[in-house]
């Protein structure tokens, strides 16, 4: 367990933190007016590797290499200089700051971030965070890397658990979820939606499958993540040259067969490592796929009504007749697929880059 400390004063910032991996939605924008909930779970924090928020610099000022020192193999609309290694934690986990109130304008109905940090160590008035909890934004709050310092409080070295302890006890993320709206002319509301982390891990998943693929066709297997995935395959890639195969596998699920070109395996969510196979299937491309949702692909759980009595609460969702599902074909979020995408060496080739430029002109056939 760890605290973080102002890094100017040694003021207590935080209650003790257990790291965990980065969620795969973190850097998701999500429809408009949505309430997303909090990103980390409480007790948690993450590392984000990468710069997030201004200053920023447009692609055109950047100099030659050096957005591929940073680890960018493709142009973006713009390159953050942020401090990278921000500490993301849940808003109610901070401790000992004050809002900075002239960089909390600007956005629609809360923080943003958009003015640069804007809480301040309460002992020392040093800008040491960024909170953001405005609408279509997950609510977190982020340490500034170069604002604070990481103190161990607890030197008890836990394992993290075993892949089939997380198979056996790890909850399944379902596909399909209320999403709350801010209120409008008639007021807070919900609707059925394609879930926002099933969207953003998609769209990281789709990036790998784009370079597993080697520019031949996919082929996944049928069912929920035929749903998910193979749109948005057919319409980026030839149909003219055999498929690949691509499978599930990992923990429990059954050993991949001979001649399978690519795994979509789960990531361990404490360590962020993915599941690796042994024997003839370690060759394949591993796609990594957050736990929660890997499960729910290999054993999808049915809809079980609740039993209910009395009268229904006019913002209580019914659950009789069963949630259907959403009325629009899944779509993988834009933004993740693209930042991952550009992130991975094979983007420099000419077949990878027509794609990413296709998709920029909005030539996505409405996969996204």
């Amino acid at each position: 367990m760890f605290v973080f400390v102002c890094a100017r004063c040694d003021a207590g910032l935080t209650v003790p933190l257990s790291q965990v991996a980065l969620p795969a939605h973190a850097r998701q924008k999500y429809g408009n007016g949505v309430q997303l909930p909090v990103l980390m779970e409480s007790g948690t924090f993450a590392v984000d590797p990468d710069p997030w928020g201004g200053p920023w610099r447009m692609w055109d000022e950047v100099e030659p290499g050096e957005a591929e020192a940073r680890g960018i193999y493709a142009p973006v609309r713009a390159l953050s200089d942020s401090p990278a290694g921000a500490v993301v934690i849940a808003p109610g986990d901070i401790r000992g700051t004050r809002l900075i109130l002239e960089n909390c304008d600007g956005a629609c109905c809360g923080l943003d971030g958009a003015d640069g940090p804007n809480l301040a160590c309460a002992a020392c008035d040093l800008p040491v965070a960024t909170r953001v909890d405005d609408c279509s934004l997950w609510q977190a709050a982020r340490l500034s890397s170069d604002a604070v310092r990481q103190v161990l409080v607890d030197g008890v070295h836990a394992e993290p658990s075993s892949w089939a302890e997380l198979a056996e006890r790890e909850e399944r993320t379902p596909p399909f979820e209320p999403v709350a709206t801010w209120g409008g002319p008639l007021g807070s509301g919900h609707y059925w939606s394609w879930s926002p982390r099933w969207e953003a891990a998609a769209g990281q998943a789709l990036a790998h499958l784009l370079v597993a693929s080697e520019g031949q066709p996919v082929r996944v297997p049928g069912g929920l993540t035929a749903d998910v995935f193979q749109r948005a395959l057919d319409a980026l890639l030839p149909a003219d040259t055999p498929p690949r195969r691509a499978v599930l596998a990992g923990p429990g699920a059954p050993l991949p067969e001979a001649g399978v070109d690519i795994l979509l395996v789960p990531v361990h969510p404490r360590t962020g490592r993915t599941w690796t196979p042994d024997g003839t299937a370690a060759s394949a491309y591993l796609v990594p796929l957050p736990l929660g949702i890997w499960l729910w692909l290999v054993s999808p759980q049915p809809y079980l009504p609740v039993p209910a009595s009395g009268g229904m609460p006019r913002e209580v969702l019914r659950d009789d007749p069963l949630p259907p599902r959403p009325n629009y074909l899944f779509r993988a979020d834009q933004e993740t697929f693209t930042h991952t995408l550009v992130r991975l060496p094979a983007v420099r080739s000419p077949w990878m880059r027509t794609i990413l430029e296709n998709i920029t002109r909005e030539r996505s056939a409405g996969i996204f």
